[in-house]
């Protein structure tokens, strides 16, 4: 079994990497080529990557306090967290020229990715153990 760093602030400064790449990915045009090869496959992209947020949210979290974790505060707080960024993130997006903001279906996307980040790192959390 892999052993993963326990360390709570690893867990941080990945959620903030994670937040600053978010950041800087969303303030620049993405290129048009033309209909994906996937329908709505930028769902399943916000989908992915607010899973990650979530899981690495609810890592920090966690090792904060791994002997006796409060699951729904762990979970609330990432979900709610997230979710706020990807409100954030769709707020900035507007701002952004050549991109289109506050998209409810990519905020959507992004509130079931971590909704689903937070409830798989809470079965797999004994890694960090």
């Amino acid at each position: 079994m892999p052993r993963l760093p326990r360390h709570p602030n690893f867990w941080l400064a990945g959620f903030l990497l994670w937040f600053g790449v978010l950041w800087g990915l969303s303030s620049f045009k993405v290129p048009s080529e033309g209909e994906p090869i996937i329908p709505h496959f930028d769902k399943i992209a916000h989908f992915g990557y607010f899973f990650g947020g979530s899981g690495l949210l609810s890592a920090w979290l966690y090792r904060r306090n791994p002997e006796n974790p409060n699951w729904w505060k762990i979970i609330g707080t990432a979900v709610l967290v997230v979710a706020l960024v990807g409100a954030l993130d769709e707020y900035h997006q507007s701002f952004t020229p050549g991109r289109s903001g506050n998209d409810p279906a990519d905020w959507a996307a992004d509130l079931l990715g971590a909704t689903a980040g937070a409830l798989v790192f809470k079965r797999i959390h004994h890694l960090l153990k």
